[in-house]
């Protein structure tokens, strides 16, 4: 299946994108970020005790691999407390269908609170029941894949499948618990993934505060979000390759347990506080191409970030620096390695990163269809180069 962008982009002209940048500079700047974040080897067996005031009876929402992985753990941690918990296995897909049924299963047995356990599909089916229901929801990812487990939004599908919409909540979730064992045995390409999508977030929120953009929670982006942008890049660096290493052999060391933290909240809060800029849309464009289907977001993104360095002509250590790591853990560096073979191709992904709305638009002098496969082309001829293709 194909994982889904992390931070959807709501339709709007570039005419009003660029009333939105002139707003942002009156606009108050804001932070918004999970109420808790806990994480570490056996998380799970604290689920009990960082969760107890939020309810006495509880919904686990779970992803097939993710009950398999986690309902041991998190039963033990219940076991002997004055509380009720309830597993349900999902149908895979955050449907409108889905969440109803999860609604009528809270309503009949007087859940308190929701708990999404999985990947982001059962998080965002989680994030939706509480959120119709008024309840509290809890977040328990079991992979690294994406950001999604610390940010206040959903994406959600008809039954048939077809996209519905976005819900934007009030709040982001009250709390999100990451057992880094749990992590570092999931298949090595989502830890991979999950750094390909943090890796645009320092470059994509620099580009918003330079054009005075707002951020995804529409407000004004504060120090504290470049911050934590920026040490989300700099963790990437200098513990990607460790960390990679590590969970290949399905052992936690400092270097798996900082890179869990940079692509789940560093990444997650900081895209949220921070905003999006070509990295994104360049993935949203190449999901036009039927050959990049089943290429993961985060991949596309990390080449999509080497893109926009070349827009911004970025200085050439920069790219260099930006490369080398992509190629160290894994992530493409060229056309051919997130599927595409025809460059006439690039053409349509490049029309469809550009249209109405998509995050592009938040670059300073704004981005042309032409303009962006001219970068894309040129990121591939880079990454061929470094390759020595």
């Amino acid at each position: 299946m194909k994982l889904i962008q992390a931070f959807p982009i709501v339709a709007e002209t570039p005419a009003i994108n660029t009333r939105r940048r002139k707003e942002a500079e009156m606009m108050l700047k804001l932070m918004r970020a999970p109420a808790k974040y806990v994480q570490g080897q056996d998380a799970l067996s604290q689920v009990y005790e960082e969760t107890k005031d939020l309810g006495k009876s509880f919904l686990f929402i779970c992803s097939r691999s993710g009950h398999r992985n986690c309902y041991e753990k998190i039963g033990k941690s219940f076991s002997g407390k004055d509380a009720k918990i309830l597993f349900e296995i999902f149908g895979g897909v955050s449907s409108i269908g889905e969440i109803e049924k999860m609604q009528g299963i809270v309503k009949d047995q007087k859940i308190d609170c929701v708990v999404g356990v999985g990947g982001g599909s059962a998080i965002d089916t989680a994030k939706a029941t509480a959120y119709y229901e008024g309840l509290p929801v809890v977040i328990i990812p079991t992979v690294a894949a994406t950001d999604a487990p610390c940010t206040g939004l959903s994406v959600i599908y008809n039954n048939d499948g077809t996209f519905a919409k976005y819900i934007f909540y009030p709040k982001n979730p009250d709390a999100v618990l990451v057992d880094t064992d749990v992590i570092a045995h999931a298949p090595v390409k989502f830890l991979i993934a999950g750094m390909g999508d943090a890796l645009g977030t320092f470059f994509e929120a620099r580009a918003c505060e330079k054009a005075k953009a707002p951020s995804l929670e529409n407000g004004g982006i504060t120090k504290s979000a470049m911050a934590l942008c920026k040490l989300c890049y700099e963790t990437l660096l200098e513990d990607g390759y460790k960390a990679l290493r590590a969970c290949e052999n399905g052992v936690v060391t400092p270097a798996v347990e900082s890179i869990i933290e940079a692509t789940t909240y560093l990444s997650g809060v900081g895209a949220d506080n921070g905003g999006l800029a070509v990295s994104h849309s360049v993935y949203n464009g190449f999901t036009a191409l039927e050959e990049c289907e089943k290429t993961m977001h985060g991949s596309i993104v990390a080449f999509g970030t080497i893109a926009q360095l070349i827009l911004e002509n970025a200085p050439m250590d920069e790219l260099d620096e930006v490369i080398d790591f992509c190629v160290s853990v894994g992530l493409p560096v060229t056309l051919n390695e997130i599927g595409v073979t025809d460059m006439n191709r690039v053409h349509i992904a490049a029309e469809k990163a550009c249209a109405d709305g998509e995050s592009i638009h938040n670059m300073i002098g704004d981005v042309t269809p032409a303009q962006l496969y001219d970068a894309l082309i040129a990121a591939d001829v880079l990454g061929k180069e470094y390759l020595g293709e």
